[in-house]
């Protein structure tokens, strides 16, 4: 026994805010993997970003307060706030608060022995000019080689994404150039790729630097179906040939990959980072 007493779930859904005065991605992803751990509770998400000002703080707290009064229970707020001022006031909103700087910063001064010099910049902004062009640059690269439109500079690549169509190759892409800065392009395996026993001419001349998506036929066959219904492309059919097709290219040549039924965007990416041996640009 953990002495953790279980009770009844609510009806509603537990109401969640994210207070940021940046962008939120900060509060959100951390709050998320909290979150996560609680799979048998249904939360409702609220995102308030850039409450960088006492004026929208209050307003904030009175969205808070408002949540709390409507379902009869506090909300939970996830704050990543740097100013005091700021701070304080949120605090007084009706909700279980996890404050991300309050509850690390003062342990990160005693370790380092020093105070934080709060510097504006530093916080989320575009601050190191050096790491916002890598992570732009590494973004036009893959927008540029997206479903292999372009075979220019393809060898400037980190790693090439192959796949059946909806496999999840752009989404992961882009999610890679964001996250690390990594370039990322990405060719979809067409029926003339799948019906040859050689690797695609475009990606061929770059076979070490290949990476290979699949997924379960099911799946696809749901995704496909939502972009063209009742069509050849979208039949379970299809999708379970030209899987076990692709997954025979990737055996025949030796090229690696993964299924990514299961997987979100975020674990793909760290398994592509480690099967690759790639590292973060900044």
């Amino acid at each position: 026994m953990t002495g953790v007493q279980t009770c009844a779930l609510p009806i509603y859904p537990r109401q969640v805010f994210y207070i940021s005065d940046r962008t939120g991605l900060t509060a959100e992803n951390i709050g998320e993997a909290l979150l996560n751990q609680f799979g048998n509770v249904e939360f409702k998400r609220h995102t308030y970003p850039f409450i960088d000002t006492p004026e929208k703080a209050r307003a904030v707290v009175d969205k808070v307060n408002q949540s709390a009064e409507k379902f009869g229970v506090r909300p939970i707020a996830f704050v990543s706030v740097v100013n005091d001022e700021i701070r304080e006031i949120i605090k007084k909103a009706n909700a279980f608060h996890i404050n991300f700087f309050e509850t690390f910063l003062g342990l990160l001064e005693k370790e380092l022995n020093t105070e934080a010099v709060a510097a504006q910049q530093g916080h989320h902004s575009i601050g190191n000019t050096q790491r916002y062009d890598a992570r732009m640059e590494a973004v036009n690269f893959s927008l540029n080689h997206d479903d292999g439109v372009s075979d220019k500079n393809l060898k400037e690549a980190d790693v090439i994404l192959m796949g059946v169509s909806r496999s999840g190759k752009t989404p992961t892409c882009l999610y890679l150039a964001l996250q690390y800065g990594i370039r990322a392009a990405n060719y979809p395996l067409i029926p003339d790729d799948l019906e040859s026993t050689d690797l695609p001419r475009m990606v061929k001349p770059y076979k070490d630097k290949l990476f290979g998506l699949t997924i379960q036929p099911e799946r696809l066959q749901a995704i496909r179906q939502e972009r063209r219904p009742n069509s050849t492309y979208a039949k379970i059919d299809t999708c379970r040939s030209e899987i076990a097709d692709a997954q025979n290219m990737f055996k025949r040549h030796g090229i690696p990959f993964t299924n990514t039924t299961d997987k979100s965007v975020e674990e793909l990416a760290v398994h592509i980072l480690q099967a690759c041996k790639l590292k973060r640009r900044f």
